[in-house]
C-alpha cells in the first residue's frame, strides 16, 4: 500500500456518492479539498467527526474548502447518515476499498483485544493544484474543522 506524504500529488479517485452521482477528485480541480476517511457511518466517533464538520461547514466553505468523506459503507448507508445528521457534504461509497487502498488506509486494527482490518481515520488537506498539504493521521474529532483551518493558516 502506498504511503503518502505531505507534498505528494494526490491520487486520483472516482466513486459514487450518497445520491448515486459519480464523483471524481478531478471535479474539484482548482479548489481546496478536505478529504477525510472514516471507518463507518453512524458510529459514535464517526458521527462526532462528521457533525463537527457539519457544524463548521459554513466556515470551511468561507475558507474555500470542499469537504468529501470516504468510508467502506454503501451509498444507501451514506444517504441514511447524511439525512439523519443533516450532513451538507459529499460522502463517497468505497465498498471494495479501491480508494482507501490508494491512500494506504486499509490496515490491521485492534479494539478490546480483537484484531481486524479497517480504515485508518485520516484527513488530507489538498490544495488547488492537487498536492497534499497536510495529513491528519489522528484527527481531533470534536474540533476537527478548527484544526483544519488552523493548520491551513499556518501553511500560508
Amino acid at each position: 500500500m502506498p504511503v503518502l506524504k505531505e507534498g505528494d500529488k494526490v491520487p486520483a479517485i472516482k466513486g459514487v456518492d450518497q445520491n448515486g452521482n459519480n464523483i471524481s477528485l478531478a471535479d474539484y480541480k482548482g479548489k481546496k479539498v478536505v478529504l477525510y476517511f472514516y471507518p463507518e457511518d453512524d458510529t459514535p466517533t464517526c458521527t462526532i467527526q462528521a457533525c463537527n464538520l457539519r457544524d463548521n461547514y459554513a466556515l470551511l466553505k468561507q475558507q474555500g474548502f470542499e469537504v468529501i468523506g470516504v468510508s467502506p459503507d454503501d451509498a444507501k448507508s451514506h444517504k441514511k447518515f447524511e439525512t439523519k445528521f443533516n450532513l451538507p457534504f459529499t460522502l463517497i461509497a468505497d465498498l471494495n476499498h479501491k480508494i482507501i487502498d490508494k491512500y494506504g488506509l486499509w490496515a490491521p486494527k485492534q479494539m478490546f483485544g480483537h484484531k481486524y482490518m479497517g480504515v485508518l481515520r485520516t484527513t488530507f488537506l489538498i490544495d488547488e493544484k492537487g498536492k497534499i498539504r497536510k495529513i491528519f493521521a489522528r484527527p481531533k474529532n470534536k474540533s476537527h474543522a478548527e484544526e483544519i483551518i488552523k493548520a491551513w493558516n499556518e501553511l500560508k
